[in-house]
């Protein structure tokens, strides 16, 4: 750092920020850096949020150090000015954050558990398997590979090296049966 910079007033120091002297923009945060954690800090109760106000309120002064006016107050009132707006802003983000994860999480819970229908469920996925190995092979393989394998039908017929008409038959054959299998048991329509 030069050395000149240290004795040099807050308004010329912004005057060399603005010509892109790094080292101004360090003197300058020198000064003033620790009001500005401590503003922010009192207002966010988090020192790591605090940290990136800071951060952001000297990026600012980097990028645009032509908005500070030294004849409507001193540096340090104008950087405090933008720490307490960005530090007020973080804080209402971080509630409506809070208030949103609440709101979803209540919703969550309020959509309940409905143990009636986990049990229904587990029936039917028991039902069908057992239907489903009920199958002769030539049937249960095609449908394990089209619906539980993600296959489409000529995926099918190429993994067993048939026919593809001959895979959609079984396919049809073999659901037709699950479906008599099945029907007895959850009702005509497949719904309880």
């Amino acid at each position: 750092m030069r050395p000149d910079l240290q004795g040099a007033s807050d308004a010329s120091l912004v005057v060399a920020v603005a010509r892109c002297h790094e080292d101004a923009l360090a003197e300058v945060y020198r000064r003033h850096a620790g009001a500005v954690f401590g503003l922010a800090r009192r207002v966010l109760w988090d020192a790591a949020l605090a940290e990136e106000v800071v951060q952001e309120v000297f990026l600012k002064l980097w990028s645009a150090p032509e908005r500070y006016d030294p004849e409507r107050g001193t540096l340090r009132s104008f950087l405090l000015t933008q720490a307490h707006g960005r530090a007020v802003d973080q804080l209402r983000s971080e509630s409506s954050r809070r208030d949103r994860e609440a709101r979803e999480a209540s919703a969550l819970a309020g959509g309940g558990y409905d143990v009636e229908r986990e049990v229904y469920d587990l029936t039917v996925a028991e039902q069908v398997r057992d239907a489903l190995g009920d199958l002769p092979d030539d049937q249960r393989r095609p449908i394990e590979l089209a619906y539980f394998g993600g296959h489409s039908y000529r995926e099918v017929a190429a993994l067993l090296g048939e026919p593809e008409g001959t895979v959609k038959s079984r396919i049809r054959a073999g659901l037709g049966r699950m479906h008599g299998h099945l029907e007895p048991a959850l009702g005509a329509k497949g719904e309880r």
